[in-house]
C-alpha cells in the first residue's frame, strides 16, 4: 500500500529532515515549549498575542523570512480534547512538509485526522488545494493509515456526487470497479429480473425511475473463512415517492445512498488488508421517484422472505429494499451481518447528526464495537431493540406495515422492521447513519462522511487476525 499524498515519504531524500515543526500546545505545556523557541520566535509570539487556547494558530517566521514552524493551541488533556483537532492543520499550514515536534496525545489519530482533513471534493471545479504533507510520527503505520484514508475518501466522493452522476447504474459501476481492483466476483440483478429472482420490494421501490433498480452483489475471499456480509442502502435519490417530501427535505437526498458508500468503503479496507474473511457486499440500489409506475400507500407486497408488507408510507422505502437484501444475506447464515442505512430522521432527533445509533442483540459484539468506536474517534451509541414496540408495526391486512402506527420511536421501529428479515445470522447489527457532516470540524469537512466504518474495520482486524 503506497502512502496517501497527505503523508510525506520517509527518508532524508524526501525532505523528512527539512520538515518544519508544529507544536501542539496547551496551558500545561506552553511554558516549556515557549522556552525552547529561539528568542526572536518567542518575541514574535508575544507580540502576536498568541495564547495556548484551543483553536489559536500562529506561523513563526525564521531569520530569513521563511517559516520556522507553527503553533497550534489545543485543549489540555484534562479537558478531554478532540483527538481529531490536528485535522485543522491541513487547511492552515502553507505548502511544504511538516512534522509534529510536540504531537497531540494520540499521534496516530492526529496523523489520521490531518489526512482526513485534506479531503476536497473537486469533481466539478478546479482543485486549488495546497500541497501540505505530514511526516509521519515515529511508530505510526503510514500504509495502514493510507488504507483507511483512501477508503474514507472513496465513500465521501460517492456520497458527494449528485444523482445525475450517481444513479443506480453509476453506483453499480463504482462497485464493479472496486470488485475488479481486488479480484472479487461481481454480479447485478437489474430491472424486471428482480421479479424473476424474487426481489419484489427492491423492484417496487425503484420501478418508477428511468434508472432501473438493481441488486449489486460482490463476493471476495476464501469461502472457507468466516462469512462477513455487509448490506448498504443504495437509494440514490429519495423524493419520498407519492408521499412526497417538501423541497427542503430533498436537498440532501443525494446522500441517501450513504449506507451503500459505507459498505463499499469498509469492503475496500477489508480487501486491501487481505483480512481472512469470506466477504459479501449486497447493495440494493434504486431511485424513489414519482411516475405512473410508482408504488402507492396501501399497496401490499410479498417480500423475498415471504412476509407480506403493507405500505403505510412510500417515504419509508429504505427499509423495504434492505428487507429483500437482508433476507438474501441471511439465507447463507453469515457469522456477521451488518447493514448501513441513512434510514430515519428519528435517529437524528434522538442522537443528532454525529452519533449514529447501533442496534444488535449481541451484547458482547456491541461492547467490542463501542470500544473500537471510542479508540478510533468514530462514535456510535447502542440503542435498544425494544420488542414491545413491534406492535406499532402491526397491519390489519398484512403481516407487517412498513411504518409505525404512531410518531414515537421511529428509529427503533425501523430496526425492528429489519430484524423480521434476519433469523440465521449469528450476529446482526443495524447502523442508522447520517452519512453527512452538516458543518466542518477538524478532520471532517462538510459533506459526505463514512460513519462507523473505521471502527468496524478495527473490530474486524482484531477479530480476524492475519
Amino acid at each position: 500500500m503506497s502512502l496517501h499524498p497527505a503523508f510525506a515519504p520517509s527518508g532524508e531524500k524526501s525532505g523528512e529532515r527539512s520538515a518544519k515543526p508544529v507544536w501542539c500546545v496547551d496551558a500545561d505545556n506552553w511554558s516549556a515549549v515557549e522556552q525552547s523557541l529561539p528568542a526572536a520566535a518567542r518575541a514574535f509570539a508575544a507580540a502576536a498575542g498568541f495564547r495556548p487556547a484551543s483553536g489559536q494558530f500562529l506561523l513563526l517566521p525564521d531569520e530569513k523570512g521563511g517559516s520556522l514552524g507553527a503553533l497550534l493551541g489545543c485543549d489540555a488533556p484534562s479537558k478531554n480534547p478532540d483527538p481529531f483537532f490536528a485535522g485543522k492543520l491541513a487547511g492552515l499550514l502553507p505548502e511544504g512538509v511538516w512534522k509534529f515536534e510536540r504531537a497531540p496525545r494520540d499521534a496516530r489519530l492526529a496523523a489520521l485526522s490531518f489526512a482526513l482533513g485534506s479531503y476536497r471534493f473537486s469533481r466539478y471545479r478546479a482543485n486549488d488545494q495546497k500541497k501540505v504533507q505530514l511526516a509521519l510520527p515515529e511508530g505510526v503505520d503510514g500504509a495502514e493509515l493510507s488504507r483507511i484514508v483512501e477508503a474514507v475518501f472513496f465513500a465521501r466522493d460517492l456520497i458527494n456526487t449528485p444523482t445525475n452522476d450517481m444513479g443506480p447504474a453509476d453506483l453499480e459501476e463504482a462497485a464493479k470497479k472496486l470488485a475488479a481492483r481486488f479480484g472479487a466476483k461481481f454480479e447485478s440483478v437489474v430491472g424486471d429480473d428482480l421479479l424473476k429472482k424474487n426481489f419484489p420490494l427492491i423492484h417496487a421501490v425503484g420501478r418508477a425511475s428511468d434508472g432501473a433498480p438493481r441488486l449489486i452483489d460482490l463476493r471476495w475471499g476464501d469461502a472457507k473463512h468466516p462469512k462477513v456480509t455487509l448490506v448498504g442502502k443504495g437509494v440514490c435519490f429519495d423524493t419520498g415517492g407519492l408521499d412526497i417530501k417538501p423541497s427542503s427535505g430533498m436537498l440532501l437526498m443525494k446522500k441517501d445512498m450513504g449506507g451503500a458508500a459505507a459498505a463499499l468503503s469498509l469492503a475496500q479496507m477489508v480487501m486491501d488488508a487481505k483480512l481472512p474473511v469470506s466477504l459479501r457486499v449486497l447493495i440494493p440500489a434504486a431511485e424513489n421517484s414519482i411516475s405512473d409506475e410508482a408504488f402507492r400507500p396501501g399497496d401490499i407486497y410479498k417480500s423475498r422472505k415471504g412476509i407480506t408488507v403493507e405500505i403505510g408510507n412510500t417515504d419509508a422505502e429504505g427499509r423495504l429494499i434492505l428487507a429483500d437484501a437482508l433476507a438474501l444475506a441471511d439465507e447463507e447464515s453469515p457469522e456477521l451481518l451488518i447493514d448501513f442505512a441513512t434510514l430515519t430522521g428519528a435517529a437524528r432527533v434522538a442522537l443528532g447528526p454525529e452519533l449514529p445509533p447501533a442496534y444488535t442483540d449481541d451484547d458482547k459484539f456491541a461492547e467490542t464495537f463501542a470500544r473500537h468506536a471510542a479508540a478510533e474517534n468514530d462514535p456510535v451509541w447502542r440503542m435498544p431493540l425494544w420488542k414491545p414496540y413491534a406492535s406499532m408495526l402491526e397491519s390489519k391486512i398484512a403481516d407487517i406495515n412498513n411504518v409505525s402506527s404512531s410518531g414515537f420511536a421511529g428509529s427503533i421501529t425501523a430496526a425492528l422492521f429489519l430484524q423480521r428479515f434476519v433469523e440465521r445470522a449469528k450476529t446482526w447489527m443495524h447502523l442508522d447513519i447520517f452519512a453527512w457532516n452538516p458543518s466542518a470540524k477538524p478532520g471532517r469537512p462538510e459533506g459526505g462522511e463514512a460513519m462507523t466504518v473505521r471502527a468496524l474495520y478495527a473490530l474486524l482486524k482484531e477479530r480476524y487476525k492475519t
